[in-house]
């Protein structure tokens, strides 16, 4: 019986302990000051994107709207050299659509659409104590996703400038322009 208790009086502590990294998260003032992974696992500090401007999207290899990896791919491409990233963060929260394992995401976004700009590793984006801290504080805009592919402008200091919904393609001239208008400022 002492045992057990013993591991209870543990199992506080470390959530104890783990309460002030939670709390950091929550005074976040800009997108650029969290701290994520890769798909491939390794660390990933968005600080490494500051100065830039940045295109968020939630992705999923199997969704209706799946091709528009297509043209992600080729806005990063066509925007190259301009402090411009497309920034991937694939979620199953819609339909079940991004099942696979971050080796098979990875594999999948290589052969299929030749994806070359930063893939992170999987998150929730919905509300909820399981939400990724990436999507809390783009959540905190009053939007968030209610599909796969829904996308968001971060101008160069991390502020959220503009959201666009999952239909409006990569090439859609209210996104191109909120993305020339951010690199402008």
């Amino acid at each position: 019986m002492k045992s057990n208790w013993a591991l209870v009086v543990i199992a506080v502590l470390a959530v104890i302990a783990a309460a002030p990294a939670a709390k950091a998260q929550d005074n976040v003032k800009n997108f650029y000051e969290l701290k994520t992974t890769y798909l491939d696992g390794k660390p990933a500090d968005l600080s490494a994107f500051k100065g830039k401007v940045t295109l968020v999207v939630n992705v999923a290899s199997k969704c209706g709207f799946t091709p528009q990896y297509a043209g992600l791919e080729k806005l990063q491409k066509d925007m190259a050299g301009k402090n411009f990233s497309v920034l991937g963060f694939p979620s199953n929260d819609f339909g079940g659509q991004e099942p696979g394992t971050p080796e098979e995401i990875a594999t999948f976004c290589k052969r299929t659409y030749d994806v070359d700009f930063p893939m992170f590793s999987k998150v929730v984006t919905k509300a909820g104590d399981a939400q990724s801290p990436i999507y809390k504080f783009l959540g905190a805009s009053g939007n968030l996703p209610k599909w796969n592919f829904s996308k968001y402008v971060i101008d160069k200091n991390g502020k959220i400038v503009a959201f666009f919904a999952s239909p409006v393609k990569p090439d859609a001239p209210e996104l191109l322009d909120a993305i020339k208008k951010a690199l402008a400022e």
